[in-house]
């Protein structure tokens, strides 16, 4: 079928930056066929035409880290200080099912499709009925199976995301939207010879790995006091450091880790939100690009950062690099755009498909709406995107051609439902979270 979206603001986010105000976008099935200015625009030929309303389209925004089973977490503790070990770990090994993280998956999705996220990263447990999930939402999405160093709430001893994941990766190879992967959380809860397996099984199948890095001030000494070097001095020597692997976080990184990543072609996911929120600091997102790294914005899981929308993050990050750097021409609203869309499918490999409008790239296309106070006047539509709109903005989502969203609505699920069945799935969860919340962790 084709379909031509009329009456929109085009921005491509292609190599020329190229934007078509009254533009159109045709595509037919999963393909975009053509982009271009009204004076462009077929007049015949489609079968069906959907009018945008003045609507700013853009590229499906890109999620390059989260732990989207982790929807029970939010607002649970989020100033206590000793959070971790009071709430998570405990919580997810005492409550976390397969069932639990299944419907958080499609709950979280939903969150992330209504706010115009058409890709994400996933890191977490149960990563098969997280992939059903995925698949039921029509989502695209990579997902890699949690490796750590002690029992989970889905394997039953150390490491044991490694035999997870030699099981779960095969099943998903051939899936057009579902990506497997492997997820070893950091290095410094992995042993060397986990993280050295991880990387085997990532270049066993070709698939991507990620895992936590240069992330907390603990996982520093540790490395600099046993060995003497970063954590990412300490996987290069291992060899870990690969294209394979997207980085979370990197917020702990020197000029000399820099230098490694790029050597290594190793991507980025920056979480500003979450790390600010964890009072963790600001990476240095700017020394990265201009070494060349790819990098794109992640929101992190709905525990850590809350919210699954990258208006969020594009914001947040505005502000507080612009501030960190004391400089306010730091980041045009164009670039923090692209991190969102075409820097985020470079960090998951997958920048010749989707990340841009562009023909023979993929149908994930958002419409964001231009009736609502916050949106007007319009002098610069990148500034808008970045400083003005908000998730609530976001009228319409395609992904690989389908329509997710339409008006503001879900097509593909019942909201409601969803969270009626999330909300029946986490009674054991909100009873043992209330028994944590009254003990004194030391």
């Amino acid at each position: 079928m084709k379909t031509l979206i009329t009456n929109v603001t085009v921005l491509t986010m292609n190599a020329d930056y190229d934007v078509f105000e009254k533009g159109f976008i045709l595509f037919e099935d999963d393909r975009i066929l053509a982009v271009g200015p009204a004076e462009q625009q077929p007049n015949a030929g489609y079968d069906r035409m959907i009018d945008g309303r003045n609507a700013i389209a853009m590229p499906g925004m890109v999620n390059t880290h989260t732990h989207i089973g982790m929807i029970p977490f939010r607002s649970l503790g989020d100033d206590t200080p000793d959070r971790l070990r009071r709430f998570l770990f405990p919580l997810e090994k005492a409550c976390m099912t397969k069932n639990l993280a299944y419907h958080s998956g499609k709950y979280a999705i939903a969150e992330m499709q209504l706010a115009g996220v058409t890709t994400f990263m996933d890191m977490y447990y149960f990563e098969d009925e997280l992939a059903k999930a995925a698949d039921e939402m029509q989502a695209r999405a990579i997902l890699g199976e949690t490796v750590i160093d002690f029992a989970t709430c889905d394997t039953s001893e150390p490491h044991g995301g490694l035999s997870y994941a030699e099981a779960f990766i095969p099943k998903w190879l051939d899936h057009e939207l579902i990506t497997p992967a492997i997820a070893p959380h950091a290095p410094n809860t992995n042993s060397p010879q986990a993280l050295q397996k991880a990387a085997a099984i990532s270049e066993k199948y070709g698939v991507p790995i990620t895992l936590h890095l240069s992330e907390m001030d603990y996982e520093i000494r540790h490395f600099q006091q046993e060995y003497g070097k970063t954590p990412v001095a300490f996987l290069n020597d291992l060899g870990i450091l690969s294209k394979q692997l997207i980085a979370a976080h990197c917020i702990l990184v020197t000029a000399e880790d820099i230098i490694l990543l790029k050597q290594n072609d190793v991507a980025v996911a920056h979480c500003i939100g979450a790390n600010t929120k964890s009072a963790k600091g600001v990476a240095p997102v700017k020394a990265m690009l201009e070494a060349g790294i790819r990098v794109g914005l992640g929101t992190d899981g709905p525990s850590s950062g809350n919210t699954l929308d990258l208006f969020t993050q594009m914001r947040m990050f505005a502000n507080f690099h612009k501030t960190h750097l004391q400089d306010r021409a730091a980041f045009p609203a164009r670039d923090i755009v692209r991190l969102a869309t075409l820097g985020g499918a470079e960090v998951l490999g997958l920048a010749d498909k989707i990340g841009s409008l562009e023909p023979g790239k993929k149908a994930d296309i958002v419409l964001i709406e231009t009736d609502s106070a916050n949106m007007f006047p319009i002098f610069d539509p990148y500034a808008v995107l970045v400083y003005s709109a908000h998730a609530g903005n976001v009228s319409d989502v395609f992904i690989n051609g389908v329509p997710i969203v339409s008006r503001k609505q879900l097509l593909t699920q019942d909201l409601a439902a969803l969270k009626t069945a999330l909300a029946s799935e986490m009674q054991d969860f909100i009873k043992q979270a209330k028994r944590n919340e009254n003990k004194t962790v030391l």
